[in-house]
């Protein structure tokens, strides 16, 4: 897996990008979080299975539930206007009301909300 290591106020943010769709499963994404050694994380949409996005699925939950216990903040990188589950549009405001998770559109936004 790849990472590209950004230091913000003495805090270690890996981003995570990769060519397609990578992280299928939770344990994939729990690899991931592993290997990036960071206090915070940055993944781009892109990497992310499509189910991810449909919340009926679980696979949310069971990924961002790994962000929260290993105290970790994750930025997700994309463009989510594509969506038009009312509830995956809730859930996407209340978790950008908080700084563990956000959804945001750009590395630069992501590097400001994780800081």
């Amino acid at each position: 897996m790849k990472y590209i290591q950004h230091y913000v106020n003495r805090k270690t943010i890996a981003e995570f990008n990769a060519n397609g769709v990578v992280l299928k499963t939770t344990q994939e994404f729990l690899q991931m979080i592993m290997d990036s050694c960071a206090e915070a994380i940055i993944v781009h949409k892109h990497n992310i299975d499509e189910s991810f996005f449909d919340l009926r699925s679980g696979l949310a939950g069971e990924m961002l539930q790994k962000v929260v216990n290993y105290r970790l903040q994750l930025a997700i990188i994309g463009d989510f206007v594509v969506y038009e589950s009312k509830s995956l549009k809730a859930f996407i405001a209340e978790s950008n009301r908080s700084s563990t998770i956000v959804f945001v559109s750009s590395v630069e936004e992501a590097l400001k909300r994780l800081k």
